[in-house]
């Protein structure tokens, strides 16, 4: 059997994709890593290509799919990986940040689709792998961007798995907890709020709550140990069209079980409210 072409955005050392590819590369595949600069990516074990691809870029992702098709005339799987983090109070967050979290975390997924599907359809067969977060199925305080943008992500995402399905194209939704990240952990690390913000005198103990600001912590999934499972998942011979992995995952898994509105106090109480 030839061996699957795999192209992956986002891989950044010492984020989620920069592992991925690790992985994918080591169970035999051709795999190809993308990001908005080249040196980010240097470090590789493995043997993986490296693209340089803006994904908000209409021109960047049709060149690179482009050019992958030429060099394997397939792609078998599209691992939209790419996001970027949208930290603080929603009262605070400007319109250029709101745009900003959803042309990264939501339009650039369906614009990687719509440029890859077209080869997968012809084929009858691919995959379309999307990264999103459990804080798209339950938002979280001080996160509301970026809630707000992976819950969109997830609608688009069902919504594409339902409407590619008759032409043998196969969509799944990732939904990670919290994994150990470097990026996650420098993007909280640059948090500040303005100095007229209502929310000034809950800054430090939200801050020091913030599930972005723990990645590092004690029960945190590693970054590889979560992209060596994921990627077993998903080269399996029939992976699910939904997984959740990472810590917390189970937990967020369960608060759909109970009230709306108990949730959200429980959410609210812990991160916000509650006294140090």
């Amino acid at each position: 059997m030839s061996r699957k072409v795999v192209l992956v955005t986002g891989c950044s050392k010492g984020g989620i994709g920069f592992h991925l590819c690790e992985h994918f590369a080591e169970q035999g595949c051709i795999v190809y890593a993308t990001s908005r600069r080249l040196e980010t990516m240097d470090g590789f074990k493995h043997s993986v290509e490296k693209y340089v691809m803006d994904v908000t870029s209409d021109d960047d992702v049709k060149l690179v799919v482009q050019s992958i098709l030429e060099e394997q005339g397939k792609i078998d799987i599209v691992v939209n990986n790419a996001g970027v983090l949208a930290i603080g109070p929603l009262l605070d967050a400007s319109l250029d940040q709101l745009r900003k979290a959803f042309e990264i975390d939501t339009f650039s997924i369906l614009r990687v689709a719509q440029a890859v599907a077209p080869s997968m359809v012809e084929r009858k067969q691919g995959l379309i792998v999307n990264i999103g977060s459990i804080a798209g199925n339950i938002p979280i305080p001080w996160h509301g961007l970026y809630s707000a943008a992976k819950a969109a992500l997830h609608a688009l995402s069902d919504a594409l798995a339902m409407e590619c399905k008759p032409f043998g194209v196969k969509v799944i939704l990732v939904a990670p907890g919290c994994i150990q990240s470097n990026i996650s952990t420098n993007q909280a690390a640059t948090l500040e709020l303005s100095p007229t913000s209502i929310y000034k005198p809950y800054f430090d103990r939200v801050y020091e709550r913030l599930p972005t600001n723990r990645t590092q912590g004690r029960g945190s999934m590693p970054t590889d140990e979560f992209a060596r499972r994921m990627v077993a998942k998903v080269l399996s011979p029939n992976p699910s069209t939904y997984m959740s992995l990472g810590t917390n995952s189970r937990l967020f898994a369960f608060f759909h079980w109970l009230p709306h509105w108990l949730v959200l106090w429980i959410l609210g109480w812990k991160l916000v409210w509650r006294k140090t």
